[in-house]
């Protein structure tokens, strides 16, 4: 999932950078060049949605993208109280992806 969704990005003009887990993407720590985090509701470390509130806590005020495969009524009503910009159920449109970077990255300009 992680390659395809690299390939859909650079397809698209975007550069990403991926990390597997939530320890990895804390580890960078400079969120600065980011546009948005896009983020796996389950993560093998943890919740994407804790990891979301975390990085706010940390002051990285950043649209985020959440996925899922798994897709809860509670799940849901939790990343959109989060603050995301899209939550995408897998399998997703490509579109799906796209469309909220490209707001994303709008509203940054």
């Amino acid at each position: 999932m992680l390659r395809g969704i690299k390939r859909l990005l650079r397809e698209h003009g975007f550069e990403s950078e991926l990390f597997e887990t939530a320890g990895g993407l804390l580890s960078c720590g400079d969120f600065r060049r980011a546009v948005c985090l896009i983020l796996d509701i389950n993560l093998s470390d943890g919740s994407g949605i804790e990891l979301r509130r975390l990085i706010a806590n940390l002051g990285g005020d950043l649209p985020v993208i959440y996925i899922t495969g798994n897709d809860k009524q509670a799940t849901r009503m939790a990343a959109m109280e989060s603050g995301c910009i899209a939550y995408l159920i897998k399998p997703f449109t490509a579109q799906s992806l796209i469309q909220p970077i490209e707001r994303a990255l709008a509203t940054r300009s």
